[in-house]
């Protein structure tokens, strides 16, 4: 049976939108889920950046851990491969020297949390942000640090075999934010998916 898998970004997402995120058969939220209250009910993963800062927030904040999206979901899912981000590192930091905490890894923390919840922590793997950098590439981005969680999330999705044929969905993304993300190059990666009947956008507020 075809499923349909729902992958809402933390941006504006039109009310006509809530009732299809909680028929969805799954629904991927990101890190501090932040419109959660308005966007529907359901979470069955949550997509976490493992590195940096925002890793070390979440983990260290009661506020998060004890959240719905975090109680609700069966599965947290790490956006980066630990080993890629410290293959990529020496050539990051030649360029953005700020970035030194940014490769501080969280991995191990979150596969603890998730098996002291009894969830499934899943690691998205080195191959898929090679893959990912590759497609970004025809759009010729500007210099960039990584892909975002939310372009890692939908590319994992589109490519592992355990969601063929499922529909694909996404809300909630207008492709801004950390200049460190190619958004441009990323927004017209996704249209093209979208064009190419891979992704399906709904809402009427997304750029």
């Amino acid at each position: 049976m075809t499923r349909t898998i729902m992958i809402v970004g933390n941006g504006e997402i039109g009310q006509d939108v809530v009732p299809q995120i909680d028929r969805a058969d799954m629904v991927i939220r990101f890190n501090g889920s932040r419109n959660f209250a308005t966007v529907g009910g359901r979470t069955d993963v949550v997509a976490v950046c493992n590195t940096g800062r925002p890793a070390k927030a979440m983990l260290e904040d009661a506020v998060w851990r004890d959240s719905v999206p975090v109680r609700d979901c069966a599965m947290i899912w790490s956006v980066r491969d630990p080993q890629k981000y410290q293959q990529i590192k020496p050539d990051v930091l030649a360029n953005y020297p700020d970035l030194v905490d940014f490769f501080d890894d969280y991995t191990e923390a979150f596969e603890a949390f998730a098996f002291s919840r009894d969830k499934t922590h899943v690691v998205l793997p080195a191959a898929l942000h090679d893959a990912v950098d590759t497609a970004l590439a025809a759009f010729q981005p500007a210099p960039y640090v990584v892909p975002s969680s939310g372009l890692m999330v939908m590319a994992y999705v589109l490519n592992d075999p355990a969601y063929a044929g499922d529909n694909i969905a996404f809300a909630g993304f207008s492709h801004q934010g950390w200049d460190g993300h190619p958004f441009e190059a990323e927004r017209q990666l996704v249209d093209a998916y979208v064009v190419a009947g891979r992704l399906t956008r709904l809402g009427t507020l997304l750029a």
